[in-house]
């Protein structure tokens, strides 16, 4: 959110009075942010030619099971020359499943001026177990080099490389010495040591009306990273562009900027733009035919800047020759502050590096069902009249919701934990209200902290020292929404720990255990500071600078607002927390969204490409605001958003008060008519996502995915973001322009395609133009699946628990199907000792068969259900049985022609098993006759 424009002379004013300019608000100004040029660091390892590292690796060996070496010049100064690079010490370390970890950092020994900062709290306790213990290193020389290169085992088909002179690491498949990912291979390698500031030295970096004192001065990171045999890189969100990441430098390539990873508040952000916005999660991945897939994270919290090059650069840029690969793709990875811990994953399929990134930063936390059903929110609901308004016109047009939010105007004069009761007198009543129908209510909680010394929460914080501090110490200051703000220093453990607190009923008094809770302007965002966020030389916990830090700032806080919920709980109740901000990780916490987007079709378009960015880089549980943010969709763009939104792993409509108020029935009767059936899609296919919600918990296999996920030897699929795979079963085809009446669809692989909606058959492997209607997106069931849906009418996902199922099995050519459902309480932690049913249903030879995924052991907990199925259908079986036999008690049961959907009884009829009554949770055989 930005600033409203009511009131705006008193607006004008406070910007003044600020110097803040207009135009930060107003929209969205490429001069308010820094590009490469006004930033020190990113000029200076741009204007690196290759070949410009000089460092050697020294005095090789084992220890502790990694291996370590010395980084030194090769040519050594004078040693009395105060520029003089001090040794850096380097450590490989060789997990499971393929994984390498890089650490280079300065010399502690060497006594550097501070120790530079290593992200804590990010990886996950459980990644440690995972090392192999190195026992010795080879020593060999490898393509007619004159020094020789150490060579580790990392696993069966791969081993890890350290070239000694010139310094290089990488990794290469064992069979035929092929590289996978390298690291430094063209010499750009460059680390700005700390050391003493000298005589007449000016450290200062000033931007617009901001100076940055850099009291440390120069500490910058870079290095190139090429991945072998790739026709595209992907990752490294938040921006608003196209999936494939394009070329940011090199022949071809104009006036182009780098890839900006640095959270900001980017009012009405743009679309297809490399800059970053409201996230930064240093983790790219790379896709190829000929080899496969694989990865690189960098573990930095600090401002990064990345370079994706165009082929041929290096022979523009190098002043010597150099080996040039068209199948090879280089990257130079840019930072400013922090150390060198970086992981290269071997992959080689997608799901592979996905799994293994997560077995690094963790795995989606499980969410509540609620929270995967559908939200309305809008900035703001007025009152507890306008809230219970809304709630009963939902039920009046018959759609279904979960979660009614509310914003920032619900508090007392922007003081969270509070409310205004004026317009929310009983806050407790309210959420009952919505508690009696299965529904929830989610609040907004900032960072930002009134500095008002009547406000409990500032008060508390002052005397306890937990703000951050400004670079002489006091408590920082800044401008947000309550006006004068101060930040809870929420890097310390302690102040996480105090800040969780604040969540407990008796703390945040009026609140109830179905209320939930929404992060935003957490980047941090700073209206009166320097790019809208707080200044870099701001003083966090343990005497770290801000610089050092700002791209986690945010997970920091989701992470305390997320323990704050599973303490009010007691541990028993699974959070949801909302968050803006994101880093490496922010998928153990809760969901996100892509921030203040705005009613175009530019930006329904782009949503598809920015959410299928976060799943690839752990962050499953993601959506775009539905409908837009920002400005007045016209009904074709919001029904259609609607229908788009109905398949986002977040499914939530959000609007900015300024926009003219638009929940689903005030757009006529059609266009509500249309709305409802896409909500009600979304309501019915709820057991299906959140089967893959818990894939996505136990592999980091992401919910959205793009095509070349499920189809990687496909070229076709490699740069197609208008279209995603939800799971492996089922592809969505966005439609983004007004008054389409055509669609070209790709349906990829060698089998066919059922419309979802009517149960056709299209071949697959080829492109398809369809007739578009208003009615529906194309939507396509794949071959060889098996869905699992709920198709009653009801007010929430709450109501809908003991309701049956429907299974929707669509044969392939072979005849045969499978899938499966998995099913929880759908709110507690009872799923992780135990209490949940999992079922692969596998049709094969006429009879479909559910088989029991859940491994039981004495002393887990047990989940039952007395849910059965109620229907079968079967796309693409030949016509002809008249019933089926449910073996177990040698029942018969009807098979006859019926619609694919109740909801609409239209379409194609289909076959249907009617009535087979089996207990999704029971083991049971159904033959067809």
């Amino acid at each position: 959110m930005k600033p409203p424009m009511k009131n705006l002379n008193l607006f004008l004013f406070l910007l003044l009075v600020l110097g803040i300019h207009l135009s930060t608000v107003v929209s969205w100004k490429k001069e308010e942010f820094r590009n490469c040029n006004q930033t020190p660091f990113c000029k200076r390892a741009r204007a690196r030619k290759p070949g410009f590292c000089s460092l050697i690796a020294l005095d090789v060996s084992i220890s502790d099971g990694d291996l370590t070496a010395k980084l030194v010049p090769k040519t050594p100064d004078n040693e009395q020359d105060p520029d003089q690079i001090k040794p850096l010490i380097l450590a490989l370390s060789a997990y499971q499943d393929g994984i390498l970890r890089l650490r280079i950092d300065e010399d502690p020994s060497l006594g550097p001026p501070k120790k530079r900062f290593e992200v804590p709290d990010v990886i996950i306790p459980e990644f440690a177990g995972k090392k192999l213990w190195l026992q010795r290193v080879s020593t060999a020389t490898i393509d007619g080099d004159a020094a020789p290169s150490s060579i580790v085992y990392l696993s069966d088909g791969y081993e890890a490389v350290l070239r000694h002179d010139p310094f290089e690491v990488y990794v290469r498949e064992k069979s035929n010495g092929n590289r996978v990912i390298s690291l430094n291979s063209h010499g750009l390698f460059d680390f700005e040591q700390l050391r003493a500031k000298r005589e007449g030295e000016d450290w200062e970096e000033r931007f617009r009306t901001h100076t940055d004192t850099r009291p440390y001065g120069p500490q910058s990171i870079s290095f190139d990273v090429s991945f072998y045999s790739a026709d595209f890189v992907y990752g490294i969100p938040e921006r608003a562009s196209s999936h494939a990441l394009k070329p940011t430098r090199g022949p071809g390539v104009e006036d182009s900027e780098p890839y900006r990873l640095f959270n900001l508040d980017v009012f009405e952000y743009i679309h297809d733009s490399p800059f970053g916005i409201y996230g930064s999660i240093p983790f790219m991945i790379s896709h190829g035919k000929s080899r496969g897939t694989s990865g690189f994270f960098w573990l930095n919290a600090a401002e990064m800047q990345i370079d994706v090059m165009a082929t041929g650069w290096a022979d523009v840029e190098s002043e010597i020759a150099l080996p040039s690969e068209k199948s090879r793709i280089d990257t130079l990875w840019m930072s400013e502050a922090g150390i060198v811990d970086a992981f290269f994953f071997i992959g080689p399929g997608p799901k592979d590096v996905v799994r293994q990134y997560t077995s690094v930063t963790g795995t989606p936390a499980m969410p509540q069902l609620f929270a995967t059903a559908y939200h309305q929110c809008r900035w703001n609901y007025r009152d507890e009249e306008d809230v219970e308004h809304v709630d009963s016109k939902f039920d009046e047009h018959n759609i279904p919701y979960d979660v009614l939010w509310l914003d920032i105007d619900h508090t007392d004069g922007k003081r969270y934990f509070t409310w205004d009761r004026t317009l929310f007198p009983h806050p407790e009543e309210m959420q009952g209200k919505l508690a009696a129908k299965g529904r929830h209510m989610v609040t907004i909680v900032d960072p930002h902290i009134k500095r008002d010394d009547s406000y409990h929460v500032h008060k508390e914080a002052t005397q306890k020292g937990y703000y951050v501090k400004d670079a002489g110490g006091s408590d920082y200051d800044g401008w947000c929404w309550p006006g004068s703000s101060s930040y809870p220093d929420i890097l310390s453990p302690e102040i996480r720990s105090w800040w969780a607190d604040m969540f407990s009923i008796s703390n945040y008094v009026g609140s109830t255990p179905s209320l939930y809770i929404w992060n935003d302007m957490n980047e941090p965002s700073v209206f009166n500071g320097p790019e809208v966020t707080m200044p870099r030389d701001a003083l966090h916990y343990g005497g770290m600078e801000h610089r050092e830090l700002h791209n986690a700032y945010g997970y920091y806080f989701h992470m305390a607002t997320a323990e704050g919920l599973v303490k009010r709980g007691d541990g028993k109740d699974r959070p949801f927390v909302l968050s803006r901000a994101i880093f490496a990780g922010t998928q153990r916490h809760g969901a996100v969204w892509t921030g203040d987007n705005s009613a175009e079709w530019d930006h329904l378009r782009v949503s598809v490409p920015m959410i299928l960015t976060l799943g690839l880089t752990g962050i499953s549980f993601s959506g775009a605001d539905v409908g837009g943010f920002f400005g007045n969709p016209e009904p074709e763009l919001l029904v259609r958003w609607y229908q788009l939104g109905a398949y986002y792993p977040f499914f939530r409509a959000h609007a900015h008060h300024d926009t003219k108020r638009r929940e689903p029935w005030l757009f006529g009767e059609r266009n509500t008519e249309l709305i409802r059936d896409a909500i009600h899609v979304r309501y019915m296919l709820l057991p299906y996502f959140y089967t893959l919600f818990r894939e996505a918990n136990t592999s980091g296999v992401p919910v959205v995915r793009p095509l070349w996920m499920e189809f990687p030897s496909e070229e076709a699929t490699f740069s197609n973001d208008e279209a995603f795979m939800v799971g492996n079963s089922i592809m969505v085809q966005g439609i983004y322009t007004e008054r389409a009446k055509h669609a070209s669809v790709y349906l990829p692989g060698k089998q066919s395609w059922y419309d979802l909606r009517t149960g056709t058959a299209y071949k697959g492997g080829r492109t398809h133009k369809l007739g578009v209607s208003e009615d529906g997106i194309p939507a396509f069931q794949r071959a060889g699946t098996i869905i699992s849906r709920k198709d009653r009418f009801r007010r929430s996902s709450t109501q809908m628990v003991n309701d049956p199922y429907t299974l929707v099995i669509a044969l392939n050519s072979s005849q045969a199907a499978e899938g499966e459902l998995y099913v929880d309480d759908g709110k507690s932690f009872e799923f992780e000792h135990g209490a949940y049913i999992h079922r692969r249903f596998v049709f094969s030879d006429g009879k479909l068969t559910s088989v029991n995924l859940v491994t039981t052991s004495p002393g887990k907990s047990r989940f039952s259900s007395e849910s059965v199925v109620e229907r079968i259908v079967l796309l693409g079986h030949a016509p002809g049985p008249k019933s089926a036999l449910i073996e177990a008690t040698n029942q018969k049961v009807d098979i006859e022609l019926g619609p694919l959907w109740l909801q609409w009884g239209r379409g194609s009829a289909v076959l249907t098993i009617r009535k087979p009554g089996v207990r999704i949770g029971d083991d049971w055989t159904i033959k067809i006759l």
